[in-house]
């Protein structure tokens, strides 16, 4: 069974939280009774995975240290940490954990998704694929906010960013699986018209080479990227422990 390596992606300037981003990093704002990051954290450590790297940015970066220390709150040895300059996109934010990773497959969680349910499930399919990806999907009600799969029959065929008009109502959630080719893709890429590398971009490359693999997450999913979106995440969070 192979060995997989956890990556969180936490940086960016959460400009659509303002003014609550003035001051901290919206990674570290409160979803109840924790810091935000602490539940990626949590997830990846009850799926098994203990060698995580945070990758994190903006003025209040070592503020993660700070706070999370090596990681012993939550049963690990050491945290790795890596600092991205400005807003590249999501690929450019993975792609400074290629030395990281050493080659080894890994799982990645956008810092600001929370889930109800562990994904142990999804990794333990990952940890039996030969090689390729496996994303996460949900159904959502606002689709075009995110990422959308496009299907014939049960087959994802494109993936497209944030489409006026959808041709689904399912998500691609912030949990990303990816052999270790995936840094080879990313050196391929080449900014999009949001002047980013698009973790879209990527994704379509496996679908093109018939080595994306996907499951519908079960339970809540949301991210916390608006005010709304983080009211949200809090009273699903405050709705589970009940």
């Amino acid at each position: 069974m192979k060995e997989l390596k956890g990556v969180i992606l936490a940086g960016g300037l959460g400009k659509r939280l303002e003014p609550l981003t003035r001051i901290t990093n919206k990674h570290l704002l409160p979803v109840y009774n924790k810091p935000m990051i602490y539940y990626p954290l949590e997830l990846l450590v009850s799926a098994g995975i203990k060698d995580i790297m945070i990758v994190t940015g903006g003025n209040n970066a070592g503020d993660f240290l700070k706070l999370l220390g090596n990681g012993s709150e939550f049963g690990l040895k050491h945290i790795h940490y890596t600092y991205q300059r400005g807003e590249g996109g999501i690929a450019h934010a993975l792609k400074l954990a290629e030395d990281f990773a050493e080659g080894k497959d890994i799982v990645v969680l956008l810092g600001d998704n929370l889930v109800e349910k562990p994904i142990n499930k999804y990794v333990e399919r990952f940890k039996k694929q030969k090689k390729g990806a496996r994303l996460l999907l949900k159904k959502v009600h606002d689709p075009q906010r995110f990422g959308v799969a496009v299907f014939e029959k049960n087959k994802v065929t494109k993936i497209e960013e944030k489409p006026k008009k959808p041709k689904s109502d399912y998500a691609i959630t912030g949990i990303y699986m990816y052999d270790n080719q995936i840094f080879k893709h990313i050196n391929k890429l080449k900014p999009s018209k949001r002047g980013e590398l698009e973790i879209t971009d990527v994704n379509n490359i496996y679908i093109k080479q018939g080595l994306l693999e996907y499951d519908i997450l079960r339970g809540w999913w949301t991210d916390c990227g608006t005010h709304d979106s983080l009211i949200k995440a809090t009273n699903l969070v405050v709705s589970k422990k009940r």
